[in-house]
């Protein structure tokens, strides 16, 4: 039989537990009731077996609702047929009923309920009785009333729950979504840096073969001049390979549509100045003894130039300090701190995966990315970048 249970929620051990005392509850008063309607010195069959069959059939029934969610129409059924002959199994077929109901289908939920009302009907003349029982719409009505509270507890439950499972799905989702946006992100990060590694790269190599070129065409040029060229071009293939280390690993993009020459520390200035010409208060200390390797200098522009988008967005009116320090053997540090928003403005609307992509570049370059706001307000970009010593520098 192929049924739901899978999508039910699991029932831990005390969850099963009071379920079985609630209808092992009912039935025991269901059952008290009815040996108190005896008469005074009933004896026979039906007193013997409401006194040791009734109860036995109704443990019975209580120890197969544990399979009520893998069978669930068969042990409903079963224990509804079952109740006919005993009362005290009476509060097993209304949990049982009540657990077929959270299924929500109409057809076999409207037979269960509809055996039920039978059932409670026919168990009326089981035992004897002192009293007349009442009149036939009096017997058929009030279980009736029983049978239809319990479907719609039944059916409350399980609509809360196709709801909550609904809720769970729409999370889940969201959260793979979340994933691949920042996987996208990631990637086109690693297609831009692979976009600025091949056109320095290209040019390193370009100037190396213009240097060789001179060399082959020109064999009269002085010894001083040929030493020059040579050492041009030993600097230049050490740099490429540099260059060419930097972009191993980092996922190719096309080579269509190069774009233009990439920035460097040398254009801080005039970033920090397009700053200020947004109202941005932005100071910048830049202390760096010589020339870092191009791709570190360009992640320090990146990082700087992301710090400062994020300040105009997110703290308008603040006063920015940007730092840049370092030395090589030290690495490179560049840090952007503001003050916080001086005005409570609606910023634009955020992507949230520039800290994100950011982040890929300068892992990428070997370095580390931290962010945080600050305690009494304001926020921090700071990013720690290696400068390795040059082989033949001091």
């Amino acid at each position: 039989m192929i049924t739901d249970a899978g999508a039910r929620p699991p029932l831990r051990a005390w969850g099963e537990a009071w379920r079985l005392l609630a209808a092992a509850g009912m039935g025991v008063l269901l059952w008290l009731v009815t040996a108190a309607q005896l008469p005074v010195g009933a004896a026979g069959p039906r007193v013997a077996w409401l006194v040791t069959g009734d109860p036995l059939l109704a443990l019975a029934c209580l120890i197969a609702l544990l399979w009520r969610r893998r069978f669930p129409v068969v042990i409903t059924l079963a224990v509804i047929l079952a109740s006919t002959a005993s009362v005290l199994a009476a509060g097993a077929s209304l949990l049982a009923l009540c657990s077929l109901a959270t299924r929500r289908r109409p057809a076999e939920t409207a037979v269960a309920a509809v055996l039920s009302v039978v059932t409670a009907v026919l168990i009326a003349d089981l035992y004897p009785q002192r009293e007349v029982p009442g009149p036939l719409w009096l017997l058929i009505s009030l279980p009736a009333l029983m049978v239809g509270i319990v479907v719609a507890v039944g059916a409350a439950i399980g609509a809360r729950r196709e709801e909550v499972r609904s809720l769970r799905e729409r999370v889940e989702s969201a959260e793979r979504e979340q994933a691949a946006r920042a996987a996208e992100a990631r990637i086109m990060e690693r297609h831009r840096i692979a976009r600025e590694m091949h056109d320095v790269l290209a040019h390193r190599v370009s100037l190396v073969a213009m240097q060789a070129g001179v060399l082959g065409h020109r064999p009269d040029l002085p010894a001083d001049q040929v030493a020059e060229l040579a050492r041009g071009i030993a600097d230049g293939s050490h740099q490429a390979l540099e260059e060419l280390r930097d972009v191993l690993g980092v996922l190719r993009a096309s080579p269509e549509g190069l774009e233009p020459p990439q920035p460097s520390l040398a254009d801080l200035p005039a970033l920090v100045s397009d700053a200020r010409a947004l109202g941005l208060d932005v100071t910048l200390t830049a202390t760096i003894p010589g020339e870092p390797p191009d791709a570190i200098a360009r992640t320090v522009y990146r990082v700087v130039q992301e710090g400062l988008t994020n300040a105009g967005k997110h703290a308008p009116g603040a006063r920015v300090a940007v730092t840049v320090e370092g030395e090589a053997g030290d690495g490179v540090r560049a840090t952007i701190r503001d003050s916080g928003a001086a005005r409570a403005v609606t910023g634009p609307p955020a992507s949230g995966f520039g800290l994100l992509g950011l982040s890929e570049r300068v892992g990428l370059a070997g370095g580390e990315l931290d962010h945080h706001a600050e305690p009494g307000g304001g926020f921090v970009l700071a990013a720690r970048l290696p400068w390795p010593v040059r082989e033949g520098s001091e």
